[in-house]
């Protein structure tokens, strides 16, 4: 899918690589606390992604949120959360309405999440790697003073392989499962996962975090799958070797992730669930929303203090 490739930077004019290195000829905005909405949805982990790292960095005051329902149809998320159906900021019905203001007859998909310019009503961006990339890098400035380090130097080299590998095999696997038009594609796809799985087990045994001692954002990336894994992958979507709680580092460091303020108040499980199950029609046609797993599991001790 093609994304809106624009930044928003804080020099504005100047779009730089995640290692400050080349430049990127792609369109900017500048940096302006109240000027931009990022709209997002509890059930979509891509949108999760961005409302855990806006929480983190404490950027509540500076960027405000707007949350669409947990469905949609073929036009658009639409915000029927909200009084009367209608973005309180936007005075938008349907998130369709941000992208026909950026281009009429916008012909691309209608995703979340979604940077937009107030002021105009249109969306900047929703690249969705880069809008959490630049949350970090981008506004520093209005950082709370405890913001955590989400991509530290001493081991970027190292973490973005490690992000790499969990967006094509775990963020990106997951789907190739649900998705599979055959029976050879759905094989080749869930043999990838696990193999992927059980690498991150091992990582995870004698680690606390995927980087070491402090997380960073590959943690937040690989959260947003996990935390769906068992209510809608494990079963929605046939990855089905196992479930998530019976992998005991895997299961531990996702409760652990859960507990840890910043992500587990993000997780809404009758929102993913819903999403998942009423949206894919061509999956699941009867609509049926299953009403397990129990999310009480996710507050047990994970154990994981030591590590």
């Amino acid at each position: 899918m093609q994304y809106v490739p624009d930044r928003i930077t804080a020099e504005h004019g100047r779009s730089r690589d995640a290692y400050g290195g080349h430049d990127l000829d792609v369109p900017t905005w500048p940096v302006e606390p109240g000027r931009y909405r990022l709209i997002a949805a509890r059930a979509c982990p891509w949108a999760n992604r961005a409302i855990i790292v806006r929480g983190l960095l404490g950027l509540e005051d500076v960027i405000s949120m707007g949350l669409t329902g947990p469905t949609h149809d073929a036009r658009s998320w639409t915000f029927d959360l909200d009084p009367g159906g209608v973005d309180p900021v936007l005075g938008y019905e349907r998130l369709q309405e941000a992208y026909f203001a950026r281009e009429a007859a916008y012909p691309r998909g209608i995703t979340v999440p979604a940077m937009v310019d107030v002021p105009t009503g249109a969306v900047v961006t929703n690249d969705f790697p880069w809008i959490t990339h630049d949350l970090f890098f981008e506004w520093r400035d209005h950082h709370r003073p405890d913001a955590p380090d989400l991509w530290p130097d001493a081991v970027r080299p190292e973490m973005e392989e490690v992000m790499q590998r969990i967006f094509t095999e775990l963020n990106n696997g997951v789907y190739r499962c649900g998705f599979a038009g055959s029976q050879e594609a759905y094989d080749a796809a869930y043999e990838r996962l696990w193999s992927t799985m059980d690498w991150l087990e091992e990582r995870l045994t004698d680690r606390r975090y995927l980087m070491g001692e402090a997380i960073t954002e590959a943690d937040v990336r690989l959260f947003t799958t996990l935390v769906r894994f068992d209510a809608v992958y494990h079963g929605h979507f046939k990855c089905n070797r196992n479930k998530l709680t019976e992998m005991p580092a895997l299961w531990g460091y996702a409760r652990d992730l859960f507990q840890t303020p910043g992500f587990g108040e993000t997780i809404d499980f009758d929102q993913i669930k819903r999403h998942y199950y009423v949206v894919h029609e061509d999956i699941n046609p009867t609509g049926i929303v299953p009403r397990g797993p129990e999310p009480a599991v996710w507050l047990t001790p994970h154990g994981r203090e030591g590590l």
